[in-house]
């Protein structure tokens, strides 16, 4: 099964953000990722997990890639984000396209959010750091954001071309938007750099909604997929027995 990774953000809400690191060890995660990291101290985090021997799986690198005005600039702020990341030895970057822009097509867009990644993909692959973009569910979570399905997300992956971008596939997102789970992941694992796991409805532990996640993990284990699955889940109880009911399925 592949390794579980800990959102600190959704997972431990309740704790002081640096305890939440020990708090995703001493549950037994092989790993924690958070989101903006420069609203976090970096080097506590960083000390602290190298003090109970926990890696960092991936942090947000920020920018805003559907403005085509703003393509340098992007490009500038996910170039700190690699640079940092390679510094600590984290090996994900996710990335969010940002909005869709009021008077912008989207294929305008999406040729700035190709432009920027494109730019960006040396800087990440002479780093050895994977930029996974992420498609956001606009139904329910993210009603402006540009970027929602997996289709649109593997052809942006596909037309940058580097074995540096790849896909984040949120198994939450994903099903609210369009489903066809398993079957998406098998055919376009090469693509998947990073995934997230939550139920549906409500973001929760898996266990508590629609999703068969015991049949997707399966599925994960079975493509020899060897990145790390993230739990970025809100918890409807005890946030220690959610992440044992995902660890156990390990």
């Amino acid at each position: 099964m592949p390794d579980i990774s800990i959102c600190l953000e959704m997972v431990y809400d309740d704790d002081p953000f640096v305890d939440r690191v020990s708090r995703a060890a001493e549950a037994g995660a092989d790993a924690v990722e958070f989101w903006d990291w420069r609203a976090r101290d970096l080097q506590a985090i960083a000390d602290t997990a190298a003090d109970v021997d926990i890696p960092v799986a991936g942090f947000v690198a920020g920018g805003t890639l559907t403005d085509p005005e703003g393509t340098e600039e992007a490009a500038k702020t996910i170039r700190e984000s690699i640079a940092v990341a390679a510094d600590h030895g984290v090996p994900v970057l996710i990335v969010t396209t940002g909005p869709d822009q009021d008077g912008l097509d989207r294929p305008t867009q999406r040729e700035a959010v190709i432009e920027t990644l494109s730019a960006v993909a040396p800087d990440a692959e002479d780093a050895g750091v994977t930029l996974v973009v992420e498609p956001l569910n606009t139904a329910v979570d993210h009603p402006d954001y540009f970027l929602e399905t997996s289709a649109e997300g593997f052809d942006i992956v596909d037309a940058v071309g580097s074995s540096r971008v790849k896909l984040l596939y949120d198994i939450y997102h994903q099903q609210v938007t369009e489903g066809n789970l398993i079957q998406t992941i098998t055919d376009n694992v090469d693509r998947i750099g990073h995934f997230h796991v939550a139920d549906v409805p409500g973001r929760h532990e898996p266990g508590t909604g629609e999703l068969n996640y015991e049949a997707i993990l399966e599925a994960i284990d079975d493509t020899e997929y060897d990145g790390y699955v993230g739990c970025e889940f809100s918890p409807t109880g005890d946030a220690d027995e959610a992440v044992e009911t995902v660890l156990d399925w390990r």
